[in-house]
């Protein structure tokens, strides 16, 4: 069995067809305008929230919200949004990708975010009308908490589910779930570091106070559920990809000729590389 370097990007050709700026159904004009809508939305969200928060509450809770995981989920949807609008966009005018010029390792975290904005989302909202919604069967006592709630424990899988049904991205390499462990490690240590410095811890699960040694068990229940979310969405870009692509033989809506890079990919079908993972 081979083991894969975690931290090696690859040598081969980046996106040859350009499946992080086009659809298989979407013209690249049409999918720019509705990621621009989906970024603005969220992007609208995130900061009323953070001014309406301030104005009721004080600045001090606002800030308070940047340790939430749920809120730094949604940023990381606002801004992978926006930058994939930006990357389609021009695709859309140019016919080229700026997203090819970049980096190789700007490319490789190009591709982990849209993991993260593909597989979080629903561990985010799975956890939050599993085990955290306080008010049983009556709804939210506010407009304000009902609205910005849907915003940012349903819409937001729906954003996931929008990028893995609307786009061309094949599915995510599996090393991918290690990051996605490390980077649920890395929450894990904020949220202590919260409760050193502020004073509060922000879910209760993690209050050894409320769960006592429960803690260790919800702890190593979401590192699993993340794997477990990591795979159902890498499934659900394979399968969208064997019916679009191998059934009805559907390549995508293109900004210009794209015969050349076309017959490229279609050559190396049947290689793994870090764009175009193919499931035997």
């Amino acid at each position: 069995m081979r083991i894969v370097n975690p931290f090696k990007f690859g040598t081969d050709p980046w996106d040859p067809t350009h499946r992080f700026e086009t659809s298989w159904f979407l013209p690249p004009f049409v999918l720019f305008v509705l990621r621009s809508l989906m970024s603005l939305y969220a992007f609208i969200t995130l900061l009323f929230n953070i001014g309406y928060e301030c104005q009721v509450d004080g600045c001090w809770e606002a800030g308070n919200n940047f340790s939430y995981f749920t809120v730094l989920t949604y940023w990381g949807i606002a801004f992978y949004l926006a930058f994939a609008a930006i990357h389609t966009f021009i695709y859309a005018r140019t016919g080229v990708a700026l997203l090819d010029k970049w980096p190789r390792p700007l490319q490789a975290l190009h591709a982990l975010l849209f993991t993260t904005v593909t597989t979080f989302p629903f561990l985010v909202t799975i956890v939050y009308w599993g085990i955290l919604y306080s008010y049983g069967s009556a709804w939210f006592p506010t407009v304000y908490s009902g609205w910005s709630n849907v915003s940012q424990h349903a819409l937001n899988s729906l954003f996931a589910l929008f990028e893995i049904g609307a786009s061309r991205v094949s599915p995510a390499p599996w090393i991918h779930a290690l990051w996605l462990v490390v980077i649920m490690a890395l929450y894990l240590a904020l949220a202590y570091v919260t409760r050193a410095t502020k004073g509060f811890y922000t879910y209760s699960f993690l209050d050894p106070g409320v769960v006592h040694s429960l803690v260790a068990a919800y702890i190593c229940g979401i590192a699993v559920g993340t794997v477990v979310v990591f795979v159902v969405a890498r499934y659900l870009v394979w399968g969208r990809q064997w019916l679009v692509e191998v059934k009805l033989r559907r390549q995508g809506k293109f900004a210009g000729p794209q015969r050349e890079t076309l017959s490229y990919e279609l050559a190396e079908r049947g290689q793994e590389d870090s764009n175009t993972i193919v499931i035997k």
